[in-house]
């Protein structure tokens, strides 16, 4: 027995120890910089200067992070209920019986194996470009030419052709976790449901949104992650480097940190710091309340 117990300790020590020094030690070094005035992230702990709470003070007081926290609870609310909603219909006509299945999955799937900066390239270029764009020459050829002159790009429009096609995107992603849940529900299940007399809406109402509740919980996570973490499509639809109408949290602890731009007037590794606190701090909630809202047990099929 203690030959056993010493053996995994020696196999688990590494993990523990790698573990510690890639997750632990950051995350801790993280929380003590926001309590400290920091030029630099490789600025010695003997430089740093305590300032207690003052860095969150200072980012509830500026106009221009508020303005990104509410245009992140924008992409996250608006644009999750998009995505999830699109992602769950593509899901459930996949696994409704169609031909091509594989095909069209794979179309909708293709936009996450682009890389961002190219996706948001041709959208600015191709889709939205106001000479030759896509929805300008659709608009024209259909004759609407108030919506053909609109300037997608425009900073009144900026905000909105930013989540559109930052939505396009992402819901390959989301579909996939919400077609693999439902493959995973027995078809003996509908098929009894058919002989009792359920229709298709029937069928998906009360069998296959009830058994799709983990699968819900997951998406939602992994959405508030991903929208978190928002930076490179905000940094190529913005026209200056930081706009209004574009600017994440995690583009303004990009320009405290490095003290990139006209907008920060001295570097801030601290500031910085504390906007990664507050992110983690908004995950944490909302997958909390994601579990407090669907329970924790799923239901058995």
């Amino acid at each position: 027995m203690k030959q056993s117990k010493a053996a995994i300790a020696v196999f688990i020590t590494p993990a523990l120890l790698l573990f510690l020094a890639i997750f632990v030690y950051p995350i801790a070094r993280t929380l003590l910089m926001s309590l400290f005035r920091v030029e630099s992230v490789t600025t010695p702990i003997s430089e740093w200067s305590l300032v207690w709470f003052d860095n969150y003070v200072k980012l509830y007081n500026t106009e221009l992070f508020r303005t990104s926290m509410w245009n992140l609870l924008r992409i996250w609310a608006v644009g999750g209920l998009v995505v999830m909603s699109l992602a769950l219909l593509f899901a459930a006509i996949l696994n409704s019986g169609i031909r091509f299945k594989k095909f069209f999955r794979a179309v909708i799937y293709m936009p996450n194996i682009i890389s961002a900066v190219a996706l948001a390239t041709m959208w600015l270029q191709f889709v939205y470009n106001t000479r030759y764009g896509l929805l300008t020459g659709l608009f024209k050829w259909l004759g609407w030419q108030s919506l053909a002159a609109v300037q997608w790009t425009a900073p009144e429009n900026m905000f909105w052709a930013l989540l559109f096609a930052y939505c396009f995107g992402m819901v390959g992603y989301h579909m996939l976790i919400f077609s693999s849940g439902i493959e995973k529900i027995p078809q003996d299940i509908y098929e009894a449901s058919i002989i009792d007399g359920a229709n298709k809406p029937m069928q998906f109402r009360y069998i296959t949104l009830p058994l799709l509740k983990g699968v819900f919980k997951t998406n939602i996570t992994m959405w508030s992650i991903t929208s978190v973490g928002f930076f490179v499509w905000s940094q190529l639809f913005s026209t200056v480097t930081a706009s209004n109408q574009t600017i994440t949290p995690m583009v303004y602890m990009y320009l405290q940190v490095f003290g990139a731009g006209n907008v920060v007037t001295e570097r801030n590794a601290g500031l910085g710091a504390a906007i990664g606190v507050l992110m983690a701090v908004c995950v944490v909630a909302i997958f909390l309340a994601t579990n407090a809202m669907f329970g924790k047990d799923d239901l058995e099929f």
